[in-house]
């Protein structure tokens, strides 16, 4: 596995994608906290069906703004496949540097700006990560945050992944990870979904840098994590394992 040599090429256009389902009480106030962080940044709100009426908030938000972008899909299809769409849409319009995030305020918007500087440092993949010293949690109930801590400290000794916070989901990819990853390849989901992307970018020799954050649970809304979410992250990691030994990824 080699490692390749740092891009430290100029960031000029961040996409920011952000799933969205039932996100009423959330997504009026955290899309102006996301683009206030930085004049480069660009929103795509990937909204599947919402019920609660998100998609029609964030198509008024859009015709108001020209910084955001809205995609509609028919009912929950899931976290990962909203991810690989905008990732095809990110390299179709020619971002530079690529953000996963959460709608819901656990990922506080005001960290994005050491996250852009880290990849303009030279990292292809930035993490944002609860693990690392300086980093941590608020408001979980202690069962989850054992859940979090063992998935991440599993993958780490099944895979290799050299990440503390294997099931992050705050992260941003330079335009070249994005590229040489098989989107199309991608099928988990959730928890899975932040273990799978992780392990194919280290094994395609990029950099991973770790940022610590403070996630903090959301307040208006509810979590979309499941015991299927979990599971399928039990069986990803083992056959990401498989892959890895026979020379498939």
């Amino acid at each position: 596995m080699r490692t390749r040599e740092k891009d430290t090429s100029p960031i000029e256009r961040i996409l920011i994608i952000m799933p969205t389902y039932n996100e009423r009480d959330n997504i009026e106030r955290i899309v102006p906290a996301v683009l206030a962080q930085d004049e480069r940044i660009n929103m795509l709100i990937i909204d599947d069906g919402s019920p609660d009426g998100t998609g029609e908030i964030a198509d008024k938000i859009a015709a108001d703004n020209n910084r955001v972008n809205v995609l509609h899909r028919e009912g929950k299809l899931g976290l990962g496949t909203a991810y690989v769409m905008g990732f095809k849409y990110s390299l179709e319009h020619n971002y530079d540097l690529t953000f996963e995030m959460d709608a819901d305020f656990s990922h506080d918007p005001s960290y994005l700006p050491v996250m852009i500087k880290t990849a303009e440092d030279g990292a292809d993949m930035v993490v944002g990560s609860r693990w690392v010293k300086g980093g941590g949690i608020e408001n979980w109930p202690k069962n989850r945050e054992r859940l979090s801590r063992w998935a991440s400290k599993y993958s780490q000794i099944i895979t290799g992944l050299p990440v503390h916070d294997c099931t992050a989901g705050f992260q941003a990819f330079r335009r070249r990870v994005l590229q040489e990853i098989d989107l199309d390849r991608i099928h988990s989901d959730g928890y899975s979904f932040q273990i799978e992307t992780k392990f194919k970018v280290w094994r395609k020799g990029f950099l991973i840098k770790e940022v610590p954050i403070i996630f903090r649970d959301r307040v208006h809304g509810e979590s979309k994590i499941n015991k299927k979410i979990v599971y399928e992250a039990f069986f990803m990691v083992w056959w990401l394992r498989l892959e890895a030994l026979f020379g498939r990824i």
